[in-house]
């Protein structure tokens, strides 16, 4: 079921989300719990989103990309998430964060290097969290030293989308402790580097075929060219690329919510009660249109604010404010749809279990939401 008004989006834009919706359907719906249960991709997915060209949306053409724009990037993980949220969030860390931080802050040579390789088969990291480094950014232990013409960078990472499937990764680090939070830098580290190892991964909750591990880093020797942006800027790096990946993030939650919404009113048309669907009880309908209203809007919020980006507008506070209401909408939905389905929505065997699990942590990555709040009050104040 549809429930975008085609007045919303555009001809190509329709087109795309079609292509994407189609491609969701056939490769990755029938994966979706053997990847769960399995905690892992299945090996043939990866592949296939760079044959799609999902991978680049925003890449320049002469780079291997799809030369398209940061709100195509982010209906391509609206309608993945919408199939497995584990497949959307690989799909939105390759654009909204790694390859938005090299299009806006790489060299024309580190651009040409890396993100051809990111459009014909490489799958990226962002490293910025630390065991002490949370909420709290820039309380980075990792630590790059100069020697010569390389950085080594010394220290570890916890909780790394896409670690164990990348093959690049943007990592933060101290090039100079005394300066504080002016001292971070980025650096893009390959995985073939000696000294860098990727370490454990987490047993999580949801989004389980997505990896989430722990980066080693002891002694790893990083050519000055691969400095992303200007030494001591790796602060500013971070805070800009963490305000459009929170675009994507409020894009995988509207997906994560629409699934469910599609599981919920299939099965209510489906299953009997007292002799008819329990869809046609009005308590039931009023559920459903409740749900249906509130994705509505996180997805309009969503719109607005990659709409805004692409357009070279502020939009720092809508981001914050999509990321915010949709992930509690997906949190709210997908509860909604395991009541709907009743004992069977409290098994592994229910799609809207899975969607449960998956929905929690919209609320905790890129930003928790004390930290949006946060955001909007301050924006706010300055703004009055």
């Amino acid at each position: 079921m549809n429930t975008t008004p085609l007045t919303v989006l555009g001809e190509d834009e329709e087109i795309f989300r079609k292509t994407v919706r189609e491609f969701s359907a056939q490769e990755i719906t029938p994966r979706v719990a053997d990847m769960d249960r399995d905690g892992a991709y299945a090996p043939e997915i990866i592949p296939k989103l760079f044959e799609l060209g999902v991978m680049a949306i925003e890449t320049p053409e002469k780079w291997g990309g799809a030369d398209g724009t940061f709100f195509l990037a982010t209906l391509a993980v609206e309608e993945i998430s919408r199939a497995d949220a584990s497949v959307g969030v690989l799909v939105d860390v390759q654009n909204t964060l790694v390859a938005n931080a090299l299009l806006r802050w790489g060299s024309e040579s580190l651009k040409q290097r890396v993100l051809s390789k990111m459009s014909s088969g490489t799958v990226a990291s962002y490293a910025l969290s630390e065991a002490g480094s949370g909420s709290d950014a820039f309380a980075l232990q990792t630590r790059a030293t100069l020697d010569g013409d390389v950085y080594v960078l010394s220290g570890r990472k916890l909780w790394i989308t896409n670690a164990a499937e990348a093959g690049l990764f943007l990592v933060f680090a101290n090039a100079d402790p005394e300066a504080g939070y002016r001292g971070i830098t980025c650096f893009v580290v390959e995985r073939e580097f000696e000294g860098f190892e990727v370490g454990r991964k987490e047993d999580k909750l949801g989004i389980r075929a997505s990896s989430t591990c722990e980066l080693i880093l002891e002694g790893v020797r990083v050519p000055r060219e691969n400095v992303l942006g200007e030494m001591g800027k790796g602060y500013k790096v971070a805070i800009e690329t963490l305000n459009e990946g929170r675009i994507g993030i409020g894009a995988q939650m509207v997906g994560v919510a629409q699934g469910a919404l599609d599981d919920a009113l299939s099965y209510t048309s489906e299953r009997k009660q007292f002799g008819q669907p329990i869809g046609h009880f009005q308590s039931v309908q009023f559920e459903l249109a409740q749900m249906a209203t509130e994705i509505e809007a996180a997805r309009l919020m969503v719109y607005n604010a990659a709409r805004l980006k692409d357009a070279g507008e502020s939009f720092v506070k809508q981001a914050a404010m999509a990321k915010l209401f949709s992930s509690q909408i997906a949190e709210r939905v997908t509860s909604m749809a395991v009541e709907l389905f009743g004992g069977v929505g409290y098994t592994r065997e229910c799609p809207v279990e899975k969607r449960y699990r998956d929905a929690k942590i919209g609320k905790i990555y890129e930003g928790t939401s004390h930290m949006q709040l946060q955001t909007i009050a301050r924006l706010l104040q300055r703004d009055a």
